[in-house]
């Protein structure tokens, strides 16, 4: 289907016209919908192929910057001599300031849509010390704030979306048929951007796998939360790392699986917002401050 038959449909990129036969209660119909769009991506650096992998036709260069800076190709956009999306949307090619070495191992990881990396994905890293931290309804504002700005979801249903956030609300989002796609694309999203991911919190619609969260460690991210579960791998990284994991986030429930100090009760945040106010208030008189008794 070409731009034109899509742009008449007025469906979003990522997505394209479907027809099937629904069977509902004794009775048949047939439904016109949309259906998520699914493409295999070659990735050239230098003029060699680096990987192909499946995914969604949207923000394909972001996904291949994010991907280049997740598997250490690159440290920053300076890196970067060039980047071309071809006219199909099929191949981007990225000439670098430098040559690089192309590793010769290839893992295959869990994630839907063939994810891949190069990387130890269990290797020693040192522990994040940020001290972000988010309330369990602050959590719960983002994922609804997520399914309030989705593009591809309400018309698809067979997509994750991933948002970069503070705790007061989301800074990026990304959408993908494989959720570790969607993590790419929020770090390339970021880079070209120029904002910074250290110390944010990360929200996914998918599984918190052991390459989500170490995508998340080399995001410098200290929070992940996702609607689903965790495995027990990136539980168990995660308490290594220092990375708080949260799965399961409904509206009146979540569940916290690793370094549960980030996540604040409201009391606590409330408590410490007095305290704060009555140190403003404070004018540093100490017979003030500490009453002294009479003697």
């Amino acid at each position: 289907m070409n731009d034109g038959q899509k742009n008449a449909l007025a469906l979003p990129p990522g997505a394209v016209p479907v027809a099937y036969h629904l069977y509902d209660r004794g009775h048949w119909q047939t439904v016109s919908a949309a259906i998520v769009e699914e493409i295999s991506l070659c990735l050239h650096v230098n003029g060699r192929e680096l990987v192909t992998y499946q995914c969604s036709p949207v923000d394909q260069e972001a996904m291949a910057i994010g991907f280049l800076a997740t598997e250490g190709f690159i440290e920053s956009l300076d890196d970067i001599e060039l980047i071309e999306l071809s006219h199909s949307g099929t191949c981007v090619d990225v000439w670098l300031r430098r040559p690089v070495t192309f590793p010769q191992r290839l893992i295959k990881t869990s994630g839907c849509g063939e994810g891949v990396t190069f990387d130890d994905l269990t290797r020693q890293r040192p522990p994040l010390e940020h001290r972000t931290t988010v309330t369990p309804t602050q959590l719960v504002a983002l994922f609804q704030e997520l399914g309030r700005r989705e593009t591809l979801y309400p018309l698809t249903r067979g997509i994750h979306a991933a948002a970069l956030c503070r705790p007061d609300g989301i800074v990026l989002i990304a959408e993908d048929v494989g959720r570790h796609n969607t993590l790419d694309k929020l770090r390339g999203k970021a880079m070209l951007q120029g904002i910074p991911t250290a110390g944010a919190i990360l929200i996914t619609t998918g599984r918190i796998s052991l390459e989500m969260l170490g995508k998340a460690a080399k995001m410098d991210v200290p929070i992940i939360a996702s609607r689903t579960s965790p495995t027990s791998r990136s539980v168990a990284l995660a308490a290594a790392w220092n990375i708080t994991v949260v799965g399961y986030v409904r509206r009146d429930s979540l569940r916290v699986y690793t370094a549960a100090w980030r996540v604040r009760a409201e009391e606590a945040v409330w408590a410490e917002q007095r305290r704060g106010r009555e140190d403003e208030s404070w004018d540093g008189d100490d017979d003030d401050a500490i009453p002294i008794p009479a003697l």
